[in-house]
């Protein structure tokens, strides 16, 4: 019973800090800019919930650099700050002055870079100290790959650590979902082998802290952070327009991002001619930077999947019912949100463009000639998707 151990109201108070931060946190659902609409009320709380368990694979179960595991971060049922829906997003704690080996298999994905960070000024941590991106990386023949993340020069695959280098992530973005194959890899310290000291109560207490507080302030941080296109809809800018905070930017193209007001009786059209480029991709997603359900929703595009006007013009379409063209939006049952575009490795970053108007006139407003879907051939979009999902996360 309580008080058989010393340590029973240490960890007792501990829990119920703990809790008590996540109730904390609950106030960032009723913010002054929060849509007030059911959808977004109930899918704040569930943005919440969704990150417990990331805060605690960070700050208590893949926290020691010596013991480091390579785990994904988002997927279908976990999301935050913009993930892209053509993305898998692994990543391991590190010590920068130490030697980490990754190895394993790249697989097939369309862009593929290795990140190593700083731990810095937001609650994903701060600058990229060093990359290696798709042909950066040498290959065997058989797909396979080591790549050295140490302080001092190493011989073939090497990103040079820092001091203050606490995280290595990994960016896999796949354009065919159904055939491009994730890699397969792990990373190891190099080194001295240690034993895994025993789990302590005082772990157990630091960790319950750090991950309450990491699931609230990581959360108010992109909640801000959208706010500020919020402020500035139908405009594509880059996050460096709006915030000079360092972050985690996808190496090797920034993305430009736009924040969308759509009624139930309107429609968004977004045109742009895309740049010739390694990868680009469309997202789509809510007020709470979280895309959405890419398994069951047309909500992005890609270099792969786009079907673009014979003039090579993107025509992508905001609207509640299915305005029958192929590149459609599907807000979810939301009203407002954000929508991004990613051009990697172009040698240009074309701005896309943003006209509204109402349902009514978007037909006259596209014109005759605008390709058309099939309802099959949606019902065949919709079906790949979550095969492609299936196969990217195994579930």
């Amino acid at each position: 019973m309580f008080g058989d151990n010393h340590n029973d109201a240490h960890l007792k108070a501990s829990w119920s800090d703990f809790c008590d931060q996540l109730k904390v946190a609950g106030d960032l659902v009723f913010r002054n800019t929060t849509p007030a609409h059911d959808i977004d009320r109930a899918k704040g709380f569930r943005l919440l919930a969704r990150n417990i368990s990331l805060g605690l694979q960070f700050h208590l179960e893949n926290k020691d650099p010596d013991f480091p595991e390579l785990l994904h971060y988002f997927d279908p049922i976990r999301k935050q700050g913009g993930d892209n829906a053509d993305a898998l997003y692994i990543g391991a704690p590190i010590d920068g002055e130490n030697s980490y080996k990754i190895s394993g298999h790249r697989g097939s994905a369309r862009y593929f870079a290795v990140t190593v960070l700083e731990n810095g000024a937001t609650p994903w941590g701060g600058a990229a100290v060093g990359s290696l991106i798709d042909s950066e990386i040498v290959l065997e023949a058989d797909g396979s790959f080591e790549i050295i993340i140490s302080p001092h020069e190493h011989s073939g695959n090497w990103i040079k650590s820092t001091p203050n280098s606490w995280r290595v992530t990994i960016r896999q973005f796949f354009a065919d979902w159904e055939t491009e194959e994730p890699m397969v890899a792990r990373i190891d310290r190099v080194g001295e082998q240690r034993h895994q000291a025993s789990f302590t109560s005082e772990q157990l207490e630091r960790g319950l802290m750090e991950a309450a507080s990491w699931v609230r302030e990581s959360t108010n941080y992109w909640a801000d952070t959208l706010d500020k296109w919020q402020r500035q809809p139908n405009h594509f800018l880059s996050y460096r327009q709006l915030d000079k905070n360092a972050i985690d930017a996808t190496p090797g193209g920034e993305p430009l991002i736009c924040y969308w007001k759509v009624p139930q009786d309107e429609a968004l059209v977004i045109r742009v001619t895309p740049p010739q480029a390694d990868y680009w991709s469309v997202e789509f997603g809510n007020y709470w930077w979280e895309t959405m359900d890419y398994r069951y929703r047309l909500c992005s595009t890609n270099c792969h999947h786009a079907v673009l006007e014979d003039s090579g013009e993107l025509i992508l379409v905001v609207s509640h019912r299915d305005p029958e063209v192929p590149n459609w939006l599907d807000p979810s049952g939301h009203v407002e949100g954000y929508v991004t575009v990613r051009w990697i490795g172009a040698a240009q970053y074309p701005v896309p463009q943003c006209s509204q108007m109402k349902v009514k006139n978007l037909l006259v407003y596209l014109g005759d000639n605008v390709k058309k879907i099939s309802l099959d051939a949606r019902s065949e979009q919709l079906a790949a998707r979550r095969s492609g999902a299936i196969k990217r996360f195994g579930c």
